[in-house]
């Protein structure tokens, strides 16, 4: 595990979290990992996560994942970002344009398609979701295979019913089954700008949605957990005590961290700055 000032690793290999939900703050943001219940037939913990951010520069990378069978693809994934730090941080330390989100996602499509990275994965028991999420200035980017979820939690789009960025994919995954080894990589981008003011990103393994009696499956709930608390480290813990409540046997591993952005979001011409 690594556990620098702005930067941080983990795989559940190294630590499981059964029966146990632990969270820590690295600067403004929330890691925290929960094992799933013993009682439940949890016997190993196979997500992982990777956290960097840069409060100079104005930007937060991280990756969050969600194996099966064993953690090796998790392991390698989180070993292989951490060779490419310095690469893949100098683009977030670019202006702020397109094209900063096109590289990154450039050099992400270069590791993961590359032979040497696809031999590695044919020799690692299982396979792995993969979510990778940046903020930069008043943009969030994704690049996500598989399952694992993306919220963007602020009052305007909350109006609206939004909470959630990504699309879940199934039957997507990077490891011994490889959506890298196919004709055709299956996997998905995109970029939202975050609104003016408090904006909450939190990225999440399936654990938290697929508890059961799913007490988190509508996302409204958790928006409210955080506008209902100013203590959000509080709030993770009080998730973790209700998967455990329920009895959760899976996974799972949440990254959250509040953003209050000071510049002018798009809104509809004839609004007159209201919300639409």
């Amino acid at each position: 595990m690594s556990n620098d000032r702005n930067e941080f690793s983990w795989v559940g290999s190294e630590e499981h979290f059964i029966d146990n939900p632990h969270t820590f703050t690295l600067n403004h943001i929330i890691v925290g990992r929960y094992g799933g219940h013993s009682k439940a037939g949890q016997s190993k913990n196979e997500d992982g996560c990777l956290v960097w951010f840069s409060e100079k520069e104005d930007w937060e990378f991280m990756i969050i994942l969600d194996a099966h069978h064993t953690a090796e693809s998790a392991e390698l994934i989180v070993t292989e970002f951490n060779q490419r730090r310095s690469q893949l941080t100098k683009l977030l330390f670019l202006q702020t344009t397109h094209h900063t989100f096109k590289r990154l996602e450039e050099n992400i499509l270069i590791l993961f398609q590359s032979s040497d990275f696809r031999s590695a994965c044919s020799k690692v028991q299982g396979e792995t979701s993969c979510l990778i999420v940046a903020r930069k200035d008043k943009y969030v980017w994704w690049f996500s295979v598989g399952d694992c979820v993306l919220y963007l939690f602020h009052k305007e789009l909350a109006a609206l019913g939004q909470y959630q960025l990504n699309q879940r994919h199934f039957y997507q995954w990077i490891g011994k089954v490889n959506t890298f080894e196919g004709d055709v990589p299956c996997y998905s981008v995109g970029i939202h700008e975050l609104r003016k003011g408090e904006n909450r990103i939190l990225v999440t393994t399936d654990g938290l949605i697929e508890c059961p009696n799913e007490p988190y499956s509508n996302p409204l709930k958790l928006y409210n957990s955080f506008k209902n608390c100013n203590d959000d480290q509080s709030v993770i813990r009080s998730i973790f005590d209700e998967l455990r409540d329920h009895n959760v046997k899976d996974n799972t591993t949440i990254i959250s961290w509040n953003i209050n952005s000071v510049k002018e979001a798009a809104m509809p011409s004839n609004s007159h700055n209201q919300s639409p």
